[in-house]
């Protein structure tokens, strides 16, 4: 007796009606699937978005929350570019990486239109490093965004060249101008026993461990290097400042406004009051118009020769410079809130416990002219 090999399939019919086989995410309502695209928040990610459907393409031009990376620049040297001889990208500097890289000025000009020169600030003969640039930048991709509120931009590296194992982070707080800055420095990172970092501390000369800075810090170059460190950090700052100007005049709605790297080495933001000031005051562009100028300004530095952190980990040199522009006086709220700013500025346990160390050690007053 042969078995029959026959089937049986429920009529699809009977269980789903119509209603049923209605798209279920069509029945979401909008303001729910903004909720999700700014958790999204990736620019090329909602850029793709755009292309779903017609229900996408006209909600994800109202997300308030944007992340945008830059990872890459294409040079005239490439195909489909020109090569105008009237806007290249010079460095006055015989180093690739010296006192601020020219990769991140080759970032920001994928930022803005480039502009005619960027100019580096220390001796030399201008030279051409690389010919303009040209690349979808965030000016022309936010085109389409008609509701920013929260912006960060990612650079793909820092833009500040240091020698191999040196520690350089700064933060600073722009409206039309700068308005704070904090710079964290140190010659080499280590992580000993702490049986180790005992011994070092302990063959610190006595003045050198009352929080004193040693005779020899003015004499080897230790000083002036912090100063290239301060300028050179300055000079980043103010130029990522200049070249967000079209941004922020394109998008009233902007409430935040952050300009990172991947390195996390510099961090340029603007709040929503900052903003509110850098449309209504004139900018103040630097003597090289490639920048923001850079107000007279006082320094607070503070150093330790070796500052041993919790978990084995030191600093050589720590180095901590508060900087805020001159006039704007130390008392009430301004104060309070640059302390606040200044002991929040790193992320990290391991940069949060040397800010935290440093504000302990005696403070030297420096003042600098604008620039």
């Amino acid at each position: 007796m042969t078995q029959s090999k026959c089937r049986i399939h429920a009529d699809p019919a009977i269980f789903f009606s119509e209603d049923d086989q209605e798209d279920q995410f069509d029945l979401l309502p909008d303001p729910l699937i903004l909720v999700i695209l700014n958790k999204l928040s990736d620019v090329r990610s909602l850029g793709r978005c755009l292309a779903v459907s017609r229900r996408f393409n006209s909600l994800v031009p109202q997300v308030t929350d944007l992340f945008v990376r830059i990872d890459r620049v294409v040079t005239s040297d490439g195909p489909g570019c020109t090569g105008d001889s009237d806007e290249t990208l010079t460095l006055t500097s015989t180093k690739p990486r010296n006192l601020f890289s020219h990769l991140l000025k080759l970032m920001l000009f994928t930022i803005l239109k480039p502009l005619n020169h960027l100019h580096g600030g220390v001796g030399g003969p201008h030279r051409p490093l690389l010919p303009q640039l040209s690349h979808h930048s965030p000016v022309q991709v936010l085109k389409n965004f008609t509701n920013v509120e929260n912006l960060r931009i990612e650079l793909p590296a820092g833009d500040v060249g240091t020698e191999e194992g040196v520690i350089l982070k700064w933060k600073a707080e722009f409206g039309s101008t700068l308005q704070n800055c904090v710079i964290l420095g140190g010659t080499r990172m280590d992580s000993k026993p702490a049986t180790d970092s005992a011994m070092i501390t302990s063959s610190l000369s006595p003045e050198e461990n009352n929080g004193s800075i040693p005779e020899s810090f003015y004499t080897n170059g230790g000083l002036k290097l912090r100063v290239v460190w301060t300028i050179s950090s300055l000079i980043a700052a103010s130029t990522r400042h200049y070249l967000l100007r079209q941004i922020i005049k394109e998008h009233p709605t902007l409430k935040s406004l952050v300009l990172t790297d991947a390195d996390g080495q510099g961090t340029l933001i603007m709040k929503k009051e900052q903003l509110k000031e850098f449309r209504e005051k004139p900018l103040a562009p630097s003597a090289s118009s490639s920048r923001t100028q850079v107000p007279a300004s006082n320094m607070k530095l503070r150093y330790a020769p070796y500052l041993e952190l919790p978990g084995g980990v030191g600093i050589h040199g720590a180095t901590l410079v508060v900087i805020r522009p001159a006039g704007d006086g130390n008392n009430g709220s301004g104060k309070k809130d640059t302390e606040a700013f200044v002991s929040d500025a790193f992320e990290g346990s391991t940069y949060k416990d040397a800010v935290k160390a440093l504000l302990k050690r005696r403070t030297y007053l420096l003042e600098m002219n604008g620039f």
